[in-house]
């Protein structure tokens, strides 16, 4: 540092010209109104010439590395200009594959000793459709969410590995799928819910476990939906139980009363209806349990539809005790759907809290 020198202040504002030096390392600045003003030397640094990783002033002996250091650094540089995002993967299609067709299979990990050993499942997206799925299972009267997620379209997707001791607890599994295509047009499919059931006894039975396309190895699979056809829905038409039950179509010029519906002795007021499945169905064969619930609930409303245009009917249902299941169906319907019509048990001496009344309003 040498008088003439431009320098600017560390610790304030401000700077200035040298003008000379002071014993004790101090220096004198004159500033822009023509003032001198005594600064440490340290409290100083030469204009140009500063480093910001000391925040001191550059030493003598240091100057001409830093400003080759200095010209490296200060050097403009090529602008990169942004690249354009490149377009997302379009997933591969197969002929045949816009239908969908979607399973759950088990695969033995040990086929030589299948009654012992455990077994990885699967959801198997045979369709060229991307799917946004849940699987839940049963647990008493409630659900539990057992997997969920999105699987590629022609995919398997690894779900958990299943030890015997829980084979029973995922005898009955709720399946829910949302079918679509990404960065292409693509037919619309229906959501899709169903309900599984898993038969325990399959899986201690190695001709159960058959060859198949998706895996190397012998696989039971489990069809949720095939070909667009969904393997059992939940809400299921009473019009096609009826029709598969009686071989084809109904005439429809052969419309009969509902004979499950029957008029009380002594009371033409009341109409009673019984809702067990022995009694609506000649055959629940192939029927799952959510299938003859299902039916059940489709009696209970088309009966009170019928009579909806007849205030002060009374009508009881006879639903059974059993687990409760189909007569907390019905409160749930009644309670959400028919909310201006009551309800209470029927006679105890009678149905033994077997039955529900209800009076149309």
């Amino acid at each position: 540092m040498k008088i003439g020198d431009q320098v600017r202040f560390l610790s304030e504002k401000g700077g200035g010209r040298v003008t000379g030096f002071n014993k004790g390392g101090i220096v004198l600045v004159e500033d822009e109104d023509g003032f001198e003003i005594p600064m440490a030397q340290t409290d100083v640094v030469i204009v140009g010439e500063e480093s910001y990783d000391t925040g001191r002033m550059v030493q003598p002996q240091m100057q001409a590395s830093t400003k080759s250091t200095t010209k490296k650094t200060t050097e403009p540089t090529e602008e990169k200009k942004p690249q354009p995002p490149s377009a997302p993967a379009v997933a591969e299609e197969r002929k045949g594959g816009n239908l969908l067709s979607v399973y759950i299979a088990y695969v033995p990990l040990d086929e030589k000793n299948i009654s012992q050993c455990q077994f990885e499942s699967y959801l198997v997206n045979d369709s060229n459709y991307y799917l946004m799925y849940t699987l839940l299972m049963s647990e008493n009267n409630s659900w539990t969410l057992l997997h969920q997620g999105e699987i590629e379209p022609n995919t398997k997707e690894f779900i958990r590995e299943v030890g015997r001791d829980e084979i029973n607890a995922l005898s009955r599994i709720e399946v829910q799928l949302l079918a679509y295509k990404k960065n292409k047009p693509f037919l619309l499919k229906s959501p899709i819910e169903t309900q599984l059931r898993i038969d325990p006894v399959k899986f201690f039975k190695l001709h159960t476990f058959k060859e198949n396309d998706f895996f190397e190895q012998a696989a039971l699979l489990y069809s949720i939906v095939e070909n667009d056809k969904v393997t059992r829905p939940v809400v299921i038409d009473a019009k096609q139980i009826q029709e598969s039950l009686a071989g084809g179509k109904p005439k429809e010029d052969a419309a009969k009363p509902n004979p499950v519906i029957q008029k009380r002795k002594g009371d033409e007021d009341v109409v009673v209806v019984d809702l067990h499945a022995d009694q609506l169905l000649d055959t629940t064969e192939g029927m799952s349990s959510s299938d003859i619930l299902s039916y059940q609930l489709e009696v209970f409303r088309r009966t009170l539809a019928q009579y909806k245009h007849k205030p002060g009917q009374r009508i009881i249902f006879i639903h059974g005790k059993g687990e409760g299941v189909l007569r907390h169906a019905l409160i749930n319907d009644l309670n959400y759907r028919y909310k201006k019509y009551t309800y209470q048990d029927a006679s105890f001496q009678e149905y033994q809290y077997g039955a529900t009344q209800v009076t149309i309003k």
